[in-house]
């Protein structure tokens, strides 16, 4: 029983946005432009609390915001993000049926000077809640929807910025003017239909990362 108690303790600790009060590490000459976030067609998957298109955009807007905000490497670069499916989890038993939320997002970064995509195909990413002493019951009975929506978006931006930093030759510093690319519009990135079947559950750490089909 305290082993128990002690990590409940432990994760209730735990937060998608408590490395934001850490000394920024650069990425590059990264700085935020815009973040460009479309949620219309978003399909919810049963069993699921109800989320507007424009509920996505904010809280998945602010939370970019919020994270990729902090760095000012000098060159502009945009996050455009599009809302494939999700899932907010409803109340349900503990333990016998305690289902988690989660999020289908796809993800591209765009170089303003350059007016182009730097990633080819947009990078998909199934996003969970973090594992905690509150989703260890089931969320939908520990939290509002908007408080999951709140956690999944913060989860999204944190993994979008591992994304990041695993392609560091994306935001080095020009020197010269950059090299044209063949632009196409920003505010609505294209994207594979929403899916149509709820991505499975990590059991573990409670978020993974999928490549785009």
């Amino acid at each position: 029983m305290r082993r128990a108690a002690a990590l409940l303790l432990l994760l209730a600790g735990c937060s998608a946005v408590a490395d934001l009060e850490e000394p920024v590490v650069p990425i590059g000459a990264f700085s935020l432009g815009h973040a460009v976030v479309v949620a219309e067609g978003a399909k919810k998957v049963p069993p699921s609390r109800e989320a507007t298109p424009e509920e996505w955009q904010a809280a998945l807007e602010s939370a970019l915001t919020q994270r990729f905000g902090r760095f000012d490497g000098g060159q502009l670069y945009h996050v455009a993000v599009k809302v494939d499916a999700y899932a907010l989890a409803v109340p349900g038993v503990p333990v016998v049926l305690s289902p988690k939320s989660v999020l289908r997002i796809q993800v591209s970064v765009w170089d303003d000077a350059a007016g182009g995509k730097l990633n080819a195909e947009p990078r998909a990413f199934t996003v969970f809640e973090r594992f905690s002493s509150e989703t260890v019951v089931g969320s939908g009975l520990t939290r509002t929807r908007e408080q999951q929506i709140e956690q999944l978006s913060a989860n999204a931006a944190r993994l979008i910025e591992a994304w990041m930093r695993e392609n560091p030759g994306w935001f080095t510093r020009r020197s010269a003017p950059a090299p044209t690319v063949q632009a196409t519009p920003l505010p609505a990135p294209t994207v594979p239909p929403a899916a149509t079947d709820r991505p499975g559950v990590s059991p573990d750490i409670g978020e993974v990362i999928t490549p785009a089909q």
